[in-house]
């Protein structure tokens, strides 16, 4: 399964690249963020119906067949080797240092309960 996920991942970001675009700009001519099209077109995130057109029209090499994959439920999935990127391990270390006052920023404004990280999503 990971090595279908990989595969898809690699069809994915070949058609970004073939754009010529970067997740910025496929964000706003399709209304979502920069972080969820790029979770979208690394299978970390679903694609919902009524979003795909707005993709199509972005990325008009996206074949069918992947956008429909894209639709399904992702496997979400974490390497652990990704720590060791620079960017990766700063941003652990920054959530590490300031969680406890991010999650009682959530309380205050959410109650109490767990963060969603769909609220990342667009």
């Amino acid at each position: 399964m990971a090595e279908n996920k990989a595969s898809i991942t690699h069809q994915l970001q070949s058609v970004k690249r073939k754009s010529g675009k970067s997740y910025s700009q496929i964000a706003k001519e399709t209304g979502l963020t920069n972080v969820y099209v790029a979770q979208l077109l690394r299978r970390q995130a679903q694609l919902k119906a009524e979003t795909a057109p707005k993709l199509r029209a972005a990325l008009p090499d996206l074949p069918e067949d992947l956008i429909a994959e894209m639709m399904t439920p992702p496997l979400r999935s974490y390497d652990p080797q990704l720590i060791q990127d620079p960017t990766i391990y700063r941003l652990n270390e920054a959530v590490m240092h300031f969680g406890e006052s991010i999650k009682e920023i959530i309380n205050e404004e959410y109650g109490d309960g767990i963060s969603r990280s769909t609220w990342f999503q667009g």
